[in-house]
């Protein structure tokens, strides 16, 4: 890996404020994000990635590519549940495996909005429809996870299908992502381009402030894997390199843009944090949230945002 690439990353200030973050906490301040802050940060970086993306494919069109990455996003949100199922059922309990296994094989639309404004500070162009790969990559681990651990489970009293469907389908990331990529898409210019201070001009300033805020909310999981043992940590950084490596290596045989490779790239690397504890407190109220949470926010986010983003560039050319 360039370490040119390494030293720009970690010098970009998003990924400084979620240092700061972490020093916070390291240090025991009292530094806080109130919770409807941080909730309309979230709003705000999916809503305004959402729009942006609807107005590229509104102008643009879809490419060759489309087609290609369609099949790359349903292909390894139902494969990489399954994989990661049966190598965490080694380790941990039924419930927990089913858990780990969603969530990873679910994704973060956070690290995706990283990812984006990375590209867009090393002018890599991407397509807009990159924003729906990451709502339809959102929610078919979460059916695998609950159908696996139905599968395996002794007991034959079942989990409703359609509570499960509807939690996966009706999350707010979702519904707020693919809501206003159709509105991006639906509008006119002429509409659009009194949001564009909103959406554009203040993005990187608001993505600052909520990795602050994430930063702050990893440094306190980093206390709940103390006691987990080494297998937690190599698994939230070995998965996410594999596919990672897979995804450009994919990418790159079915000769897609360097843009969209590397997007699927990152998608195929995170695990979600907020989508999946949401539906597996519902559907497999047995797992352990303090195994499955931190792995994805004090371990592989961290690594996906620090050293992932430009180590994935650096896959994605080298399999060109």
């Amino acid at each position: 890996m360039s370490i040119a690439l390494l030293q720009q990353n970690l010098l970009n200030p998003p990924i400084l404020f979620f240092f700061l973050g972490l020093l916070a906490i390291a240090m025991r301040s009292d530094l806080e994000i109130p919770q409807p802050i941080s909730k309309f940060l979230s709003l705000y970086l999916l809503f305004a990635i959402g729009l942006k993306g609807g107005v590229e494919l509104g102008h643009g069109g879809v490419s060759t590519d489309f087609s290609k990455l369609l099949f790359l996003a349903i292909g390894f949100s139902c494969i990489v549940p399954i994989y990661a199922f049966f190598i965490l059922k080694r380790k941990f309990s039924l419930p927990d495996a089913a858990a780990i296994a969603a969530t990873f094989g679910s994704v973060s639309a956070v690290t995706f909005i990283t990812a984006t404004s990375y590209l867009n500070e090393q002018d890599i162009a991407y397509g807009g429809y990159m924003v729906a790969m990451l709502a339809i990559m959102e929610s078919p681990a979460i059916i695998l996870g609950v159908m696996l651990f139905q599968k395996y489970r002794k007991t034959e009293q079942p989990i409703s299908t359609s509570k499960i469907w509807h939690e996966a389908l009706t999350n707010g990331s979702v519904v707020l992502v693919l809501g206003s990529l159709l509105i991006g898409i639906a509008s006119p210019d002429a509409a659009v381009e009194g949001l564009l201070p909103f959406t554009n001009d203040i993005f990187k300033g608001f993505l600052a402030f909520f990795l602050l805020d994430m930063g702050l909310l990893a440094g306190r999981r980093f206390r709940a894997l103390s006691k987990a043992g080494w297998f937690p940590w190599a698994f939230g950084i070995v998965l996410p390199l594999f596919n990672a490596t897979l995804a450009a290596l994919l990418g790159g045989w079915l000769g897609l843009s360097i843009g969209n490779t590397y997007l699927m790239a990152v998608l195929a690397a995170s695990a979600s944090y907020i989508a999946v504890p949401a539906a597996m407190r519902m559907s497999i109220p047995e797992a352990n949230p303090g195994l499955y949470v931190p792995m994805a926010l004090a371990i592989t986010f961290p690594f996906n945002i620090v050293v992932g983003l430009p180590l994935y560039m650096q896959l994605v050319l080298w399999f060109r």
